[in-house]
């Protein structure tokens, strides 16, 4: 079996080959610091973290790359705004941003770069860009011409003409072409600024994505990836100015995701349905939120609803369910030795085949949660009815959820560790002993202290099993 991604500069699916066996080099676009990201945002975060984590499940070494936007027009305009720095503003809404991306189990990058801290290599791309005359400077400002790369809209599949006709374009008597782009623009009054060739300024923003892109992955990118808003002008501008400095193929794999619409509407502020995703941590659970952004194709739009996300919470707190009975039935119920027979392991490796086959086609996540709720129905029916359980079907169904969870990060199998269960198994057999002897005061105690690390008991004829809240 390959994996297969569907390439937006090929617009087909093609298998996938990295430029070095066994190694990916991935670029993700990141957040402009200005404020809390919203929950459009939180979908390429989330979904380009599963494609790299189903990436070194299937053996490869991965280099996960993404930058923050640390100097641009609207973080200049708030900082003045309030008073403090640039740099300010975006330690502040780092910090706040990675509070929100690690509650919604996005891993954090190899390299997280920052435009302000690599001036050096920003400029030294301008520089060449100018010298091999892909690039003007005008007062100060530089800027890309984009009549000097013959393959300008490859990405788009637009022609110059038809560019210039479906955008709005700023007009600048100092350009060409409309669509010059700013690589390096001069100081303002009230802006930060470095000094370079062309002047005191500041870098415009496509040009800090192929600089920090390029150091930390080389001058070919196996993948780059970011939403379908992107495409133009700024995936554009990137091939343009990396190609033409190098003059070799930037990105192998481009993928885009969909729009997140608000009740089957694009999110605005105009609107009133503009959502930030510390909004929806605080209304919705973590787990439900990432299984909802990985419910449908990532290349698809998806509709984010109060019903869509109550229907997601169902089936993590479903997954969690059938999670956490395995593991009650594995430590309480009595098994046999079980000799390699049993029905439950060949149809666990054809699931298993099933999710990988999913994902392997274009990073089908939809199809590879059809393959885990299967699962899921084979083991609540195998936990109702055999009796004893045989020890190698619950292992491996227990490896299955493990393995799965890995890449899916929807049950939190790794946040709560073989030690951590153990923990809460003592408690919980703590917990029944003191109810034995009518002890109900440390009973409760214990209750009222597993409630408050998010874990929720269930008295049974047959004992008490616990579960995570999802």
């Amino acid at each position: 079996m390959a994996i297969t991604l569907y390439n937006d500069l090929t617009r087909r699916k093609e298998p996938f080959v990295p430029l070095r066996e066994g190694h990916v080099g991935f670029y993700s676009c990141g957040p402009t610091v200005y404020d809390y990201f919203h929950i459009g945002n939180a979908r390429p975060f989330i979904v380009f973290d599963v494609l790299r984590r189903y990436l070194e499940y299937r053996g490869y070494s991965v280099t996960f790359v993404q930058n923050f936007t640390d100097i641009e027009d609207k973080m200049i305009t708030r900082a003045n705004r309030e008073g403090i720095t640039v740099k300010e503003l975006a330690d502040r809404f780092i910090t706040e941003y990675y509070k929100d991306a690690d509650a919604l189990g996005v891993r954090r990058p190899t390299y997280a770069p920052k435009a302000t801290e690599h001036m050096d290599e920003i400029i030294a791309l301008v520089q060449t860009l100018v010298d091999k005359g892909h690039a003007y400077e005008a007062d100060g400002d530089v800027f890309f011409d984009v009549s000097s790369f013959p393959t300008y809209g490859s990405l788009s599949k637009q022609s110059l003409d038809e560019l210039q006709s479906g955008v709005r374009v700023e007009v600048n008597e100092r350009k060409r072409h409309p669509l010059d782009f700013a690589l390096w623009k001069a100081k303002k009054e009230g802006e930060p600024s470095w000094p370079s060739p062309w002047g005191e300024g500041r870098p415009g923003w496509h040009i800090e994505c192929s600089a920090m892109s390029m150091k930390y992955l080389g001058d070919t990118l196996d993948i780059h990836s970011g939403g379908t808003d992107l495409t133009f002008p700024h995936h554009e501008n990137e091939i343009a100015q990396a190609e033409a400095a190098t003059g070799k193929p930037f990105v192998r794999y481009w993928i885009h995701n969909g729009y997140l619409l608000i009740d089957k509407e694009k999110m605005s502020k105009s609107l009133g349905n503009f959502l930030t995703a510390r909004a929806a941590l605080e209304k919705y659970p973590a787990k439900a939120i990432r299984f909802f952004m990985l419910s449908a194709h990532y290349r698809s739009p998806i509709n984010f609803s109060e019903d869509s996300l109550t229907q997601a919470a169902s089936a993590v707190e479903r997954l969690n369910n059938c999670w956490y009975d395995l593991l009650y039935a594995k430590n309480s119920r009595a098994s046999a030795e079980g000799n390699g027979a049993h029905p439950l392991l060949s149809q666990f490796d054809t699931l298993k085949n099933k999710f990988i086959e999913s994902m392997d086609d274009d990073f089908n996540t939809a199809a590879a949660l059809g393959a885990i709720f299967e699962a899921v129905k084979l083991v609540n029916t195998y936990l109702k009815d055999e009796d004893p359980l045989q020890s190698d079907a619950l292992a491996r169904a227990e490896a299955f959820f493990a393995d799965v969870d890995a890449v899916m990060g929807i049950l939190g199998i790794e946040e709560g560790g073989s030690d951590d269960a153990q923990e809460i198994d003592s408690l919980v057999q703590e917990r029944m002993e003191a109810r034995k002897r009518k002890d109900f005061k440390r009973s409760d105690e214990i209750r009222d202290d597993l409630a408050a690390r998010g874990i929720i008991l269930e008295d049974t004829a047959g004992g008490t099993k616990w579960k995570r809240k999802a």
